[in-house]
């Protein structure tokens, strides 16, 4: 089901106008589209390689990057009659890999490349970048339109709600702006119940893999979930497309919103989760979002610094801000980091001390904000802390 994301005809308008611009000296950046699904086997790789047989049909030059097409035949077909860029060979702890030679695609410099799995990790070795996105932000820097394929799982601010809904850990993530730098990004639908036959059929995994797919990440109410995940983001993305649309026609309209969320961060265990849900509540109502980390005392502890690093990665691959002010009122800091930003709703994790811990230190810092908040007119959401430590190896290869 694809969304309302501009044609193929369109692109070839912008094609044509980058070819002009080209012309007069100015080389613009490549054009970007995703095929995204719900899941392994919905038919992204599919779809991408169809895509690139029109484009090659019209006269574009297109080139296959690198595609995965675990053993599906139908795939195998498509992959015929494309220019493929011969894969790089790296040997690693006594396996041999192929991957996508990064440096063999910038020299052919096509027009169109084809470059499946966004969120793959490359094996040592065989890139200077340790992500496949990273390759692709840099063939897109270097002018070349890349059209690629990624699940709703890897996407970073909603791959802990999908580790909670399917107990499998989701090691390989991709920054939710690298996503929002798409010009295009189309989903590839399937119901849960025509991708369980597809399972059984087996066009999606070998035979052997297949019992346990089924009854495990495979299951009816986790692909019903994961759908629901993927039409969510999808229709975040064509509302914020609608609302640049507006304000473009419109001068002076307010069609923006004025919601601003504060999350307030700690060193503690679980607290990326807290980010990640703060990020996807303030992407459903467009609202700005900044991290606030507040230093007490006489500083960062060395064993914290490592986490906070995380932390403040984690910021900049949601899309939001991140704050450092030093205070000794935790709580009274939040508050007036809140009304000098005019923040509009706080996000904080449930207290992670006992009891009789937070009487030693004085009480409740969660407590104490909320009543802060209050006066000031600032909405609080605690969120609870989870243990994702129960979550098991994620055994699903992209499509």
């Amino acid at each position: 089901m694809p969304a309302d994301f501009p044609s193929d005809e369109k692109w070839a308008m912008a094609e044509h106008a980058v070819a002009e611009d080209g012309a007069d000296g100015v080389e613009a950046a490549g054009h970007f589209r995703i095929y995204l699904g719900a899941a392994a086997g919905v038919g992204k790789t599919y779809s991408m390689l169809s895509e690139g047989h029109r484009r090659s049909q019209r006269g574009t030059d297109v080139v296959i990057g690198f595609v995965e097409a675990h053993r599906r035949l139908h795939t195998e077909e498509l992959v015929a009659g494309l220019e493929v860029v011969p894969r790089r060979t790296v040997e690693y702890r006594g396996t041999v890999f192929e991957e996508m030679d990064l440096n063999a695609v910038l020299r052919r410099h096509p027009k169109v490349a084809l470059v499946d799995e966004l969120a793959h990790t490359n094996v040592p070795g065989s890139s200077h970048n340790p992500k496949r996105w990273e390759d692709v932000m840099e063939l897109l820097g270097a002018g070349i339109d890349v059209i690629t394929t990624v699940n709703i799982q890897h996407l970073e601010s909603i791959a802990d709600a999908v580790e909670q809904i399917t107990g499998v850990q989701i090691k390989e993530r991709v920054p939710d702006w690298v996503l929002r730098k798409a010009d295009q990004i189309e989903l590839v639908d399937s119901s849960p119940e025509q991708l369980r036959r597809r399972m059984l059929h087996g066009n999606i995994y070998p035979p052997e893999k297949v019992p346990q797919a089924l009854t495990h990440f495979f299951r009816e109410d986790n692909l019903m979930a994961l759908r629901e995940l993927a039409l969510r983001f999808l229709a975040d993305e064509t509302e914020e497309e609608l609302l640049e649309h507006l304000k473009a026609r419109h001068t002076g309209v307010p069609w923006d919103t004025s919601e601003r969320i504060l999350v307030g961060v700690t060193a503690a265990p679980g607290t990326d989760v807290i980010v990640r849900r703060a990020s996807r509540m303030a992407s459903r109502i467009k609202a700005e979002l900044h991290v606030l980390h507040i230093v007490s005392g006489e500083g960062i502890a060395r064993g914290d610094e490592k986490q906070l690093n995380t932390l403040r990665q984690l910021t900049t691959d949601v899309g939001a801000h991140w704050n450092e002010v030093q205070a000794e009122d935790p709580a009274q800091a939040l508050i007036e980091f809140a009304r000098t930003h005019q923040i509009t709703q706080i996000v904080v994790g449930s207290s992670a001390r006992s009891r009789w811990q937070e009487l030693k230190s004085g009480g409740s810092i969660v407590r104490k904000i909320s009543q802060l908040a209050a006066p000031a007119g600032i909405d609080v959401h605690i969120i609870a802390r989870r243990d994702q430590s129960g979550a098991t190896a994620e055994v699903t290869p992209a499509d």
